[in-house]
C-alpha cells in the first residue's frame, strides 16, 4: 500500500496520508481528486468503489473545510482497501463525477447530492434519489434541524388504491 501512497504523493502536491489499524487514508485536493481516482483505478488496481459518502465538519475546529467527500475503494485482487478524502468548502460544492471511472458511482453520487448538496459535474442523471424534487434542503447537513423545517406540509398526498 505504501507504493501507491508514495505514487500519489509524488504525482499530486499536498497529498497527506495516515494509517490506523491497517487502514490507509489519503487526503487529496479537490483539483486533483478525479486524476487521483483515475490513477488508483488504472495503476493501483482499485477496481471496486465500495462507497461514496460525505461528512459535515460544521463545528469541527481542525477541519480545513466544512465538507469531506469520502471515497472507499477496494482492490479485489489483493484485498487492500483505501479511503480517499477530498475537502470541499461550503462556497463551492462542486466536484467531477466518477461515474466514468466506476459505473457503480451513479446512485452513490446521487445520494451525496440529495443529502448534502454536493454537485457532481458530468453526472448523467444528477437528481434526488431519496427525497422528492420539491424538497429544497439537505437533511444530513449538521445545520439542518432535527425536527425539520416544516417541508412536509406541501408534499402531494399519495392515495393508495384499495381494490
Amino acid at each position: 500500500m505504501s507504493d501507491i501512497v508514495s505514487t500519489l504523493q509524488q504525482r499530486f502536491a499536498g497529498v497527506t496520508s495516515s494509517e490506523f489499524r491497517g487502514q490507509t487514508r489519503v487526503v487529496v485536493s479537490k483539483s486533483d481528486a478525479f486524476a487521483a481516482l483515475q490513477l488508483l483505478r488504472a495503476t493501483g488496481g482499485f477496481d471496486l468503489l465500495v462507497d461514496i459518502t460525505c461528512v459535515d465538519y460544521l463545528n469541527y475546529r481542525d477541519a480545513p473545510n466544512r465538507f469531506g467527500l469520502v471515497y472507499l475503494l477496494a482492490n479485489t485482487a489483493t484485498n487492500e482497501r483505501l479511503t480517499l478524502r477530498v475537502f470541499l468548502g461550503e462556497e463551492d460544492l462542486t466536484i467531477p463525477s466518477v461515474v466514468s471511472i466506476w459505473k457503480g458511482a451513479d446512485w452513490l453520487e446521487r445520494e451525496v447530492y440529495d443529502m448534502f448538496g454536493v454537485e457532481l459535474t458530468n453526472h448523467g442523471d444528477l437528481r434526488r434519489i431519496l427525497l422528492p424534487e420539491e424538497f429544497t434542503a439537505h437533511p444530513l447537513r449538521k445545520d439542518y434541524p432535527m425536527q425539520g423545517r416544516g417541508e412536509r406540509h406541501n408534499f402531494p398526498v399519495l392515495a393508495r388504491d384499495r381494490a
